[in-house]
């Protein structure tokens, strides 16, 4: 901004002492640099350069963004913890499914080598009583 200032300023004041030359007064070229000098300045201090109030406002939002972006954070801790403890709990609902198909295989085998016994004590009862009956 103080480059273009600079330029803007070095131009006015050669505009001026050219104009003030043609006309042959020292006087005019002072008054008109004062006035013109005058007016940039003004203009520069009105519009150019940043109030305590554009400041204050620039840091609450600054402030506000960093508690926006804690919050997120915090949320995405918060999310990611709920989520590993659901895959904890999922993962050990699979162990127990898995451990109670192996018990129940078990039974199913226990319980046809029972069948498979109680058609041999069967198979013998029926041919101890067909021999029974033949005598």
């Amino acid at each position: 901004m103080d480059i273009c200032c600079g330029v803007t300023r070095n131009f006015i004041v050669a505009i001026m002492v050219r104009s003030t030359e043609q006309k042959g007064g020292d006087y005019i070229m002072k008054k008109s640099l004062l006035v013109i000098s005058m007016m940039l300045a003004l203009a520069i201090a009105a519009g150019g350069c940043a109030t305590k109030g554009d400041l204050a406002e620039v840091q609450a939002r600054e402030k506000a963004i960093a508690v926006k972006a804690d919050q997120a954070a915090q949320d995405a801790q918060a999310a990611k913890a709920a989520a590993d403890e659901a895959m904890l709990k999922a993962n050990e609902a699979v162990a127990r499914a898995e451990e109670a198909e192996k018990r129940a295989e078990e039974r199913e085998r226990i319980a046809d080598e029972k069948a498979r016994i109680a058609d041999e004590k069967a198979k013998q009862a029926d041919a101890v009583f067909q021999k029974s009956m033949k005598k």
